[in-house]
């Protein structure tokens, strides 16, 4: 985690001791994923302006997911590589970022050969019988995908390893899987977009039957709809408006469906609101005071940083970073709560005081620049030793804009 914030980036584990502002909405996260252990399905649209912490949000839920036993997809949304309206490129974005407790990106083939193996355990000799009775479902709205299921339990017992392998990838939604491959297993041609939605619920059996009660799907940065040719945002937006439906009916149980956007894309003429159904479906009351925002809200906004809860998170580090540093008394002295919150003050004011997309650079700083310094030089005083500054090259678009110059040094107090 310490490595991750020094390079400036979110990280994958540990995000509990950054959660700052989160205790509003754990009880309610933790009481819908428990929904998918019953065999329901859940969505919620996480709402907040760039760099207010979605995609950190997206994945301290994912810990939580995962320590209840569930797998984990992060789909970055994007017109050129990941577009909404493709769903078969969606499923293969998330058949490539699965991820379990056990297991890192991607996880598909470990998780089928757990699939295989609890099957074999389960029913020894009567194996075939029990593979046909856990298909039925799939089999009735994707046979390909049950083929293909049978064909890569045949591969691996027959040791026809190639064939195996193109068999994942095929079930993966990856494209020009070889022909052989395909003939051999009776399916044919790639994944298209009216395949993809059979191809998430055989994705979700397989999980489920091999001790995954449940998938958390994050659709990150669908504000990039926004940015799309009108023509390409319109099939979008009825994509995701379909996906809803699909939840809502128990199409796909044990399917936790995550997005994030900005306000302006819930509220915009160029998101949401372009497409009624849609903006029926998500449309939240957030005129009544933040306090009474209600979590178990089909959209929730992020309460976004203040400079309490950057001082707050920035002590947070420095004791993690402490408990493994060489000489912890001297770092909890020397980067005292006083400085922390000097250091968050500044990192602000650089970035025209807006405090909610400070928290990236401001333990990216804390972290490289001064808990490092601190712990291997003896004599580094960072009041005396230390000015802030910060470089155009290193920040986001969003900081930019925030900023008003591309480098201004800052001396604390």
């Amino acid at each position: 985690m310490i490595n991750a914030l020094r390079r400036g980036t979110v990280p994958q584990n540990g995000l509990d001791v950054l959660a700052v502002g989160f205790d509003r909405f754990q009880s309610t996260m933790d009481d819908e994923l428990e929904v998918l252990s019953s065999g329901g399905a859940v969505f919620k649209a996480v709402r907040g302006e760039y760099g207010s912490g979605k995609t950190f949000f997206a994945r301290w839920l994912g810990e939580r997911a995962k320590r209840r036993g569930m797998a984990v997809a992060e789909v970055q949304i994007s017109e050129t590589e990941t577009p909404l309206h493709r769903l078969e490129t969606v499923y293969r974005r998330i058949c490539e970022s699965l991820q379990t407790a056990e297991f890192p990106p991607s996880a598909l083939r470990p998780v089928l050969d757990a699939w295989l193996f609890g099957l074999e355990q389960e029913a020894g000799e009567a194996a075939d019988a029990v593979l046909e009775r856990r298909l039925a479902s799939v089999s009735r709205t994707t046979p390909a995908f049950a083929a293909a299921l049978r064909a890569y339990r045949c591969a691996l017992h027959g040791g026809d390893v190639s064939t195996a392998e193109g068999l994942v990838a095929w079930l993966g939604g990856q494209p020009h899987v070889s022909t052989s491959v395909r003939r051999g297993a009776g399916v044919r041609g790639d994944l298209d977009h009216f395949g993809a939605f059979g191809f998430l619920q055989g994705l979700l059996t397989v999980l489920r039957d091999s001790g995954h009660p449940g998938l958390l799907l994050v659709l990150d940065e669908v504000e990039t709809l926004q940015r799309a040719r009108s023509d390409v945002r319109d099939k979008a937006l009825n994509a995701l408006r379909q996906l809803i439906d699909e939840v809502d009916s128990g199409r796909f149980p044990g399917l936790y469906l995550l997005i994030t956007g900005t306000p302006a894309f819930f509220e915009g003429t160029q998101g949401v609101q372009r497409l009624t159904p849609l903006a029926q479906r998500l449309a939240t009351d957030f005129k009544t005071d933040a306090r009474f925002d209600n979590p178990r809200a089909v959209q929730v906004r992020l309460p976004g940083f203040t400079e309490d809860s950057l001082r707050e998170v920035g002590t947070r580090v420095r004791d993690l970073f402490a408990g493994d540093a060489g000489n912890s008394t001297r770092i909890s002295q020397v980067v005292d709560e006083r400085y922390i919150g000097d250091l968050a003050s500044a990192m602000a004011g650089r970035l025209g005081g807006q405090v909610g997309i400070a928290p990236r650079l401001f333990l990216k700083k804390l972290v490289g620049e001064v808990l490092d310094r601190v712990d291997q030089f003896p004599d580094f005083d960072p009041r005396v030793d230390y000015a802030l500054t910060v470089a155009a090259t290193e920040m986001t678009a969003v900081e930019r804009n925030a900023a008003s110059a591309d480098e201004v040094s800052l001396d604390l107090p």
